[in-house]
């Protein structure tokens, strides 16, 4: 019987968080790619578009315009996926199949930066944490809306991605309940917190520090990686090495910090294919519930799509949507391949 070996033979990934496996299939990595190619756009944009509804003193769909702002800039979402007016609700509806509830919260925009082209790999440190300050305020300000739990803060970045405007910008998304993956990972965290005395995440980082193998960056504050339990090929978590449950909580350094890791993991994406490289990424922290949460411990994910190529990314479909997640690249290999990127963005290097 051959010996397993986990950077050769198919098996299983735990992820602790959300309390799910994932499939992993190494030795098919190196099969031969037929299916489709994305089009990446090879077109450099201008600093400013006219026609661009999130360039300063442009006109926005609903007619209000752009203030000529200098640094990140916030406004209310003009197509926003929630709705803050209070509905009335027949809990009957709870108790048959067709279940359903009203949810109620506030959907923002931010934009990074007034420039059209500039985005985060490309920003100085000084402007990332002009960014990071004001996540810090809207976190604070939508927390304290009385009715708001949960503040999730993320950006798509990439036509690929859904993104329908290159503009450098984010969003938040304030709600009433827990989302679903927000909600899992509340539950492992507290699980764990109440068996241990210690964050699922804290602990995990200490085990990752010493094994090195899938760490991209490491500064005195915090750790980018790929998670033992990644589904995207390039996915990453930053993770705070202090214990901290929220944005807020951050030290005048750890700011710096994280703005620097930010900056560097982006670059190191970008170098990757030599491409501004596109994904998901969101923030993960405690609930605005008004309770203390001691499990949680901040961090902060990319999931990107691509695969082998600027132009071939990794679709979720057959296997991933009937069985669970499946990768076929290891975490370690994306982690090395990820970790010896150039710190300088390659545009700089030609």
């Amino acid at each position: 019987m051959k010996k397993f070996d986990i950077h050769e033979d198919p098996h299983r990934r735990y992820n602790p968080l959300i309390n799910e496996w994932v499939l992993v299939s190494p030795h098919r990595s190196k099969r031969p790619w037929q299916g489709q190619n994305e089009t990446i756009s090879s077109n450099s944009l201008p600093e400013h578009d006219a026609t661009c509804y999130l360039c300063p003193g442009n006109v926005r769909a609903n007619g209000e315009i752009n203030p000529t702002y200098e640094n990140s800039f916030v406004f209310e979402n003009d197509f926003a996926a929630l709705k803050q007016e209070e509905i009335t609700f027949d809990n009957n509806i709870e108790e048959t199949f067709f279940r359903a509830k009203p949810e109620r919260g506030i959907s923002r925009v931010v934009c990074f930066s007034p420039k059209h082209n500039l985005t985060l790999p490309e920003m100085s440190v000084e402007s990332i944490k002009d960014i990071i300050y004001t996540w810090q305020k809207e976190y604070t300000t939508l927390g304290e809306v009385e009715y708001i739990n949960h503040v999730q803060i993320f950006e798509n970045k990439g036509s690929v991605m859904g993104c329908s405007n290159p503009h450098p910008h984010g969003q938040i998304w304030a709600q009433s309940s827990l989302p679903t993956e927000v909600e899992k990972t509340q539950n492992n965290q507290k699980a764990y917190y109440d068996k241990h005395s210690t964050s699922l995440l804290q602990h995990y980082v200490k085990e990752e520090l010493k094994l090195k193998e899938r760490i991209v960056i490491e500064n005195d504050d915090f750790v980018a990686l790929v998670p033992f339990w990644a589904i995207w090929p390039y996915e990453t978590m930053i993770v705070s090495k202090r214990h901290f449950g929220k944005i807020t909580d951050f030290h005048k350094d750890e700011t710096h910090a994280f703005a620097t890791i930010l900056k560097q993991l982006t670059i190191k994406y970008d170098n990757l294919f030599e491409t501004s490289f596109p994904y998901s990424s969101g923030i993960h922290q405690a609930p605005t519930d008004g309770q203390l949460h001691p499990e949680w411990h901040f961090h902060m994910h990319f999931y990107p799509p691509l695969l082998r190529s600027a132009t071939v990314k990794k679709f979720m479909v057959g296997y991933e949507m009937m069985g669970e997640s499946q990768r076929d690249i290891t975490p370690e290999k994306s982690a090395e391949t990820l970790r010896n990127q150039l710190d300088v963005h390659y545009k700089n290097t030609k």
